[in-house]
């Protein structure tokens, strides 16, 4: 049996969403123990004279107890 909490951050790339999730989840593994999955909760875009200049997530990560 295992017990999980969730915690919530946001994250933010001017790449690309996906590279929003991927700095996410790697900054939250390196301070949370035994992160086992997020979800992408939100995601918006900043946008400047007409073109995206940067992408947001919000991600609920999910991470066993010891």
């Amino acid at each position: 049996m295992s017990v999980a909490r969730i915690t919530t951050i946001s994250s933010r790339s001017e790449t690309s969403f996906d590279d929003a999730v991927r700095v996410g989840v790697e900054r939250a593994s390196a301070t949370l123990r035994n992160v086992s999955g997020a979800w992408v909760k939100d995601q918006k875009v900043e946008v400047s004279d007409g073109r995206i200049t940067a992408y947001h997530v919000v991600l609920e990560i999910t991470f066993v107890l010891e």
